[in-house]
Parts: structure tokens; sequence; C-alpha cells
């Protein structure tokens, strides 16, 4: 039997860092999403599309014959720390997810890992650890990004199991390392800073994981995580300052002192919004985001350790490659 794998979101952040690593592997590997939505990743065969349009994924979903074994890996989704409310991200996460499942049942898909996010999970009072769950619930998370993947979870765990189908969900943290465009929240930090438009931080902090941990995090849900399991995929909880000061140390540029007060970076956060979205490029902060640097960010990762020998890597490590990554493709000079 011969496995063949599957990536929607293939040209994202999350889904090309792990075309690297299963082409690198020596596996057959397919792409999926948005024509001109960015570079294909090498030895990937592309396929372009709408996750939402399922006649544009039935050549991506094509079985080649009884040997193979199709893995299909869902990455494709919309992160947003807006406090808007934008229909895209409902569309692309909740009904993509309805659509690219139910397209994978019709075409014979053998193993479904849906990547959803720890904000499906709900959250628990400050000092409790936050394990997996079973059930999820949109009016039990707060946001709208939580709630569209909080839907999409519950989705996929009632549809697989009606249709038969191996699934697992993996939860990823907050995502940063290399392999980004520039677009990705962390990314769009660090860049800011190191170009010095970022010159001063916000209190608070939130689990952050490298990108290439959630990948083999993934590989190995997809090749031995048990069926109809969740598994939470983070790293470690890191104030604010202590990423700042690590970031000053990789790039050796002056460290930020001065650190706002909550309730000033409340107030402001709106008017950032506006500007960011002028710039058309990711805000630093919303009121979400803050929201979300204030809340209980401890994540147990014992169960994907236990069940998929997941391991992490440290901040420091992550930090110094992404900043290479940025270098090498001209991002900062």
């Amino acid at each position: 039997m011969i496995d063949l794998y599957l990536i929607t979101g293939a040209v994202g952040h999350l889904g090309s860092a792990l075309a690297r690593v299963l082409v690198g592997a020596g596996k057959s590997v397919r792409g999926f999403d948005r024509e001109g939505c960015g570079p294909v990743p090498e030895g990937v065969e592309m396929f372009f599309g709408d996750v939402t349009d399922p006649e544009t994924l039935v050549d991506f979903l094509h079985k080649p014959g009884e040997s193979t074994r199709l893995i299909l890996i869902h990455c494709a989704g919309i992160v947003s720390i807006s406090s808007r409310y934008d229909p895209r991200v409902y569309q692309v996460n909740v009904v993509g997810t309805q659509v690219v499942l139910n397209a994978a049942i019709e075409a014979g898909v053998d193993r479904f890992i849906y990547v959803s996010s720890v904000h499906a999970i709900p959250e628990k009072p400050h000092g409790n650890l936050i394990a997996e769950v079973d059930h999820f619930d949109p009016d039990q998370v707060i946001g709208g990004y939580a709630k569209t993947k909080a839907e999409a979870s519950q989705y996929v765990i009632d549809r697989a199991s009606q249709a038969g189908l191996e699934y697992v969900i993996v939860h990823p943290s907050g995502l940063m390392g290399p392999y980004d465009d520039g677009h990705g929240h962390i990314s769009a930090l660090i860049i800011d800073y190191y170009r010095g438009r970022l010159t001063s931080g916000v209190n608070g902090g939130y689990d952050f994981v490298d990108v290439r941990d959630v990948v083999q995090g993934i590989i190995a849900a997809a090749q031995c995580g048990r069926s109809g399991e969740c598994y939470i995929l983070s790293g470690r909880y890191y104030r604010v300052r202590e990423l700042l000061d690590m970031v000053s140390a990789v790039t050796g540029r002056k460290p930020i002192r001065h650190f706002l007060p909550i309730w000033f970076v409340k107030a402001t956060a709106p008017f950032s919004e506006i500007y960011y979205r002028l710039r058309k490029v990711p805000p630093l902060y919303t009121s979400y985001s803050i929201y979300t640097l204030e809340s209980n960010a401890n994540f147990t990762n014992e169960k994907a350790v236990r069940d998929l020998g997941y391991t992490v890597r440290p901040l420091e490590e992550t930090l110094h490659d992404t900043v290479d990554w940025f270098r090498a493709e001209g991002l900062i000079v």
C-alpha cells in the first residue's frame, strides 16, 4: 500500500512546511490552494480551486488505484484576530471544512486529519490545565475565529463518525517559525520590530510553538494517531516581554524597554485595527488579541507526547531560524 498525502492550504505557512517535510521524506504529495496565493512548494503536485466549491476538489481527491492510501490533511483556514465579523472566516473555516470532508468521504479518502486550533477548546480559569475535549460548542468559546474552529471540529467528529471514516483532530497553539511569507501575526511582529516600527510592547503572553514541531505532530497523527482522538500540539507559555527579549538577542537590535499598560492598549485597539487594515497587513494587536494575551493559555501536550512521540524545540532556536529565513527571502536586510 502506497500513501498519498493530500494537503489543503498547501501554500500557507503550515501547509507549505508540511509539504516540505513530506517531500523531503520521499512521500507523494498533492497540494490544494487558491490560485495565485503564493509559491508552490517544491515537489508537490498542485491543484487549484476553492475549498467551498466541491467541483474544484474532484481531481485533487482522485484515487489513482486501490493500492493507494489517501491521507487528507485539511490545513486550509483563515486565522483571524479581528474583532469584526468577517463572513470569509466562517465560509472557509466552517463551510470549507464541511465541503472538503464530504468530498473526501465521496472520493474514498482513507484517513482525514483536521487541523483545528487550541482556540476551539473552552478556556478554564487561570491556574487550571487545559487538555483535549471530546465535544465542541461555539457558545463555549470567545471570538469569531474560535467559534468557527469549534463548530468545524464538532462537524468533523459527527460526520466522519457517521461515515465510518478514520479521522484525527489536532489543535496547534500559536504558530511561528520559518517558511512564512511575513503575513502571519508573529512574523509581522518580528519584521516590524526588526525594521524599527515596533517601539513598545504589551503585557501578557501566550503559548507559542514552532511550525516544524507541529508538522511532525501532524505527520505522526496521520501515521499512528488513534482514530477519533484529538491532540493538542502546543509549545510553552511565553510572556510577550520574554519573546521580544529573545528577538532582540537573535537580531542584535535594541531591546524594547517600554511596555504599555493594558488599559491603554485596550482603548487604542480599534484604531490599531483600522491602521493595519489600511496598510493591508495583519494588525499587531486587536481587542481580541489583547483578550487572548490575558487568557489562560496553560495547555498540556502530554497526550501528544505519549501517543505521537511529540516534541518541541526551544523558542530561541525557532526565532534564530525564522530571522535567517526572513533574511534569505529578503523580508529583512
